[in-house]
């Protein structure tokens, strides 16, 4: 059976917030009052819409976003760990779960040259409009009142798992690699023998620690082992394969 690796994307596989790098394209590096003041609580994947569209509106090409997309860093051992997964695709399915959009990962990915390591890509669908400008648009609605209105997360794995499975497709362990408050929501349907892996010092790891210290905690069955680093993940993949 194979094991299943799930990624979020921002301070994650990348080091940083793919949504807020892009502000460096600007001529400023910044944005207007106007356009940092509309953001509200979660609806940021609207709020990203329009930063794009400023950006657009600044005669910033698609070309010169790309080009500092692809300087954005991978966290710390995370292209090891990639290369890894991408030298053992056949006992290993890898996928990226984010509130990113499709085209920064895409971009971000081919750069670095590991876009092979990942099967899939669940994110919110992002394409250049007739104008030239960059549209972001939500990757789905979902009645669960814990996540953005955009992306519930344990949604799209709970489907994916279930595509899977009509497949003939069962995974011995699925790993959830993560560290941000819509992280918690997936760990949930993770089973026993499976592993939530929150980045040290980030929110995953606190909220994951809370749950953990409830008696009547019923939502957590994962094992949870935190991680600083690609490498610390890779050791606890290559052990649960034996290798």
């Amino acid at each position: 059976m194979k094991t299943l690796m799930v990624f979020d994307f921002d301070h994650t596989v990348v080091d940083d917030n793919s949504d807020t790098w892009v502000i460096r394209c600007l001529p400023g590096q910044t944005l207007p009052d106007s356009v940092k003041n509309s953001y509200r609580k979660g609806h940021w994947t609207e709020f990203m819409g329009r930063v794009m569209n400023y950006i657009g509106d600044q005669e910033v090409s698609p070309d010169k976003v790309r080009s500092v997309m692809e300087t954005i860093p991978f966290t710390a051992g995370m292209m090891d760990l990639l290369a890894f997964i991408s030298e053992h695709k056949s006992t290993i399915d890898c996928i990226v779960i984010s509130d990113s959009n499709t085209m920064f990962i895409d971009w971000i990915l081919h750069a670095s040259g590991l876009q092979a390591a990942v099967d899939q890509v669940f994110t919110n669908p992002a394409k250049i409009n007739e104008l030239g400008y960059m549209e972001v648009q939500c990757y789905h609605s979902h009645d669960c009142d814990r996540c953005p209105v955009n992306l519930c997360k344990r949604k799209v794995l709970e489907l994916y798992l279930s595509e899977q499975s009509d497949g003939g497709v069962e995974y011995k362990r699925i790993f959830y690699v993560g560290d941000g408050g819509n992280d918690l929501c997936p760990t949930s349907c993770l089973r026993g023998h499976d592993v939530a892996m929150p980045r040290k010092g980030y929110t995953l790891e606190k909220l994951l620690a809370k749950l953990e210290a409830h008696e009547d905690n019923t939502s957590l069955k994962a094992k949870v082992i935190a991680w600083s680093s690609g490498t610390d993940i890779l050791e606890e993949l290559k052990a649960s394969m034996q290798l």
